[in-house]
C-alpha cells in the first residue's frame, strides 16, 4: 500500500522499532528538464526502516537487525544508475526495493530533497515522501 494514512500507519508501527538514514547525499541526474537530465545536481534523502529489531538489541547480533551500510549502497546504486524524471518515482522503486531486499524491514519511509529546484522563484528545496509496508 502507498502512502499510509497517519492513524493506519500508527497502528501498523506500533511494536516496531525504527533505523534511519539522514541526509545522504548524492550528484544525480533526475528531473524533467533537460539540464536537470544532463547537467544533474545534487539530491538529499532520509529513510526510516521499520522492523522487529528487539532481537537484535537483545543479542547485540547485526544479523538480526537491517545492516545500514548495504542499506547505502542499495540506495545509492539505485540513485546513480537509472534517471528518473520524478522524484515519486525514484522513492518509490528505493522503498519497494528495500522491502523486496531486506526481510525484516515491514515498513519503509524514503524522503527525497531537490536543493534549489529550477523554478521561477526562491525555494530552499522541495522533498517528496513516500511509504510503503509489507
Amino acid at each position: 500500500m502507498s502512502i499510509l494514512h497517519d492513524q493506519k500507519l500508527e497502528e501498523v508501527l506500533t511494536g516496531l522499532q525504527v533505523v534511519r538514514i539522514r541526509n545522504a547525499s548524492f550528484y544525480a541526474y533526475h528531473g524533467v528538464q533537460d539540464d536537470e537530465q544532463n547537467l544533474g545536481g545534487k539530491f538529499e534523502l532520509d529513510v526510516d526502516m521499520y522492523g522487529d529489531f528487539l532481537a537484535a538489541a537483545e543479542s547485540d547480533s547485526l544479523r538480526k537487525t537491517v545492516d545500514y551500510e548495504k542499506v547505502y549502497a542499495f540506495i545509492r546504486s539505485t540513485v546513480l544508475e537509472k534517471k528518473y524524471h520524478l522524484l515519486e518515482a525514484l522513492a518509490h522503486v528505493i522503498a519497494r526495493g528495500l522491502l523486496r531486499e531486506f526481510f525484516n524491514l515491514e515498513v519503509v519511509t524514503v524522503r527525497i530533497r531537490k536543493p534549489h529546484p529550477p523554478v521561477r522563484g526562491v525555494i530552499d528545496y522541495v522533498e517528496v515522501e513516500i511509504t510503503e509496508r509489507r
